[in-house]
This record gives structure tokens, C-alpha cells and sequence, in this order.
């Protein structure tokens, strides 16, 4: 473990599997305290606080739903009780749904926009009063909010592209208060969600510069910069971690 982070208490949504669990490691391996949100997988959450406690990190897990604003609000309060604090907030729950639109269910569209868009909304709103002067706010965004190249993805699309707005205008409120306000935008990454072994995986390659999916540690690398001290002078960004598939 390395001191960039030392003292500073994080707080990372979604933080159980995949993307956000590499997150939570990596800024715990920076030094500092995590605590994640998980919704559905207990044993997977546990085991990531156990890999921290066993390096000498400290992690807290806490159950809540991000789609449900008051369940978010409170992990968000209890977090910040038990650690005093919170200086990182790291939207990274996100939802995917595909289909044509013409099929596309209604519950999805608003199951897309309560995780992917208002959960950040909501998530930031909560921790402001736990965050003071230095603090970063990171959202996970998507290639896709910059290009769709690929039927099905309208409404993912849309939400991600709903965090450049939301992520710009946040810079603006809140750099006044010496908080910054910034968005990844990973490509494909091997995770459950997108495997590098699936059957859509050749054609995301095609359209890459380079040809490989991404792995959840290079996502969290960005991250870890952007939530460390050199990235003090970076804020309303939206930061492409993507292979290429947007150059």
C-alpha cells in the first residue's frame, strides 16, 4: 500500500463486482478508507472488504438499492458516521439494458435513468455535507454518451450522455468550494457485464485503435488519479479510457 491517499475516506457506489470493485481496491491500496454500496452481491462485498482488511485497509460494506433515494441518502449518512467523513465519491453503479426501441420496456427506461442518472443526482446531493474543501466527485460514464456505433444502446446512451451535463454544471456549483467534479468514460471492459470472451466482443474490437477490451484495473487507475492530490486542477473533464473506440 502506498500513502497518495492517506487519510481520506471514500465512498464508491456499486462497489461489490467488476469496475467498482477494482475501485474500491485500488483507493484502498492508495491508503484510504473505502466504503461501497452493494445491492444483490453479499458474498462478493465481503470478500473485497476481507482482501482490504488483510493488507491492513479498512473497508465498510453497506447493502442499499442506488435507485432508491432513500436507501442511497442513508448509506451516504452512515458511511460518513462511522468514518467521519467522506472527501471521494465515486458514482459508479450503472445499469445496461438493450433492445430496439420499438421493444424497449418502459420499466427499463426508468430503471436506467434512476441508477445511471438520478442515483448521481442524489448521490452527490447526500454527500456534500460530509465533503469539504479538497473533496472529488467521480462519475463513471461511458464511451457510448460520445458514440452509439451499434443499434439497441438509445437509452444507455442517453443517460451516459446525461453525465457530461450534469458532471460540467456540478464543476461549476461546487468548484467554489474547492470540490472537483469530473467524469471517466471507460470503453468495453472485461466484466460481467461485457466479457472479453463474448460474442460481441469482436466486433467492439473492430472499431478499436487498440483491439483488446479493457481491464477493470485500468479504469481504476484513472480514477485513483483523478481522486489524488496531483488532480487538483482537473475538474468538469470527461476523461475517455476507451482503446480508441472514439478516436
Amino acid at each position: 500500500m502506498n500513502s497518495r491517499l492517506s487519510g481520506r475516506v471514500a465512498f464508491v457506489t456499486g462497489g461489490a463486482r467488476g469496475i467498482g470493485a477494482a475501485i474500491v481496491r485500488r483507493l484502498a491500496s492508495e491508503g484510504a478508507t473505502v466504503a461501497f454500496t452493494y445491492q444483490s452481491s453479499a458474498a462478493s462485498a465481503q470478500d473485497v472488504v476481507a482482501s482490504i482488511e488483510e493488507r491492513g485497509g479498512r473497508a465498510l460494506a453497506l447493502h442499499a438499492d442506488v435507485a432508491n433515494p432513500i436507501a442511497l441518502t442513508g448509506a451516504v449518512n452512515e458511511a460518513a458516521r462511522v468514518l467521519g467523513k467522506i472527501d471521494i465519491l465515486v458514482n459508479n453503479a450503472g445499469v445496461l439494458f438493450m433492445a430496439p426501441i420499438g421493444e424497449f420496456k418502459l420499466e427499463d427506461f426508468d430503471k436506467t435513468l434512476a441508477v445511471n442518472v438520478r442515483a448521481v443526482f442524489v448521490g452527490t446531493q447526500a454527500v456534500l455535507p460530509h465533503m469539504g474543501e479538497g473533496g472529488r466527485i467521480i462519475n463513471i460514464g461511458s464511451c457510448n454518451a460520445d458514440r452509439m456505433p451499434f443499434a439497441g444502446g438509445s437509452v444507455y446512451a442517453m443517460s451516459k450522455s446525461a453525465l457530461i451535463g450534469l458532471t460540467q454544471g456540478l464543476a461549476r456549483d461546487l468548484g467554489p468550494k474547492g470540490i472537483t467534479v469530473n467524469n471517466v468514460h471507460p470503453g468495453p471492459v472485461n466484466t460481467d457485464m461485457n466479457p472479453e470472451a463474448g460474442e460481441f466482443a469482436p466486433v467492439l474490437h473492430g472499431l478499436m485503435a487498440i483491439q483488446r477490451h479493457g481491464t477493470a484495473e485500468e479504469i481504476a487507475g484513472m480514477v485513483a488519479y483523478v481522486a489524488s492530490p496531483e488532480a487538483a486542477f482537473v475538474t468538469g473533464a470527461n476523461l475517455g479510457i476507451d482503446g480508441g473506440i472514439n478516436a
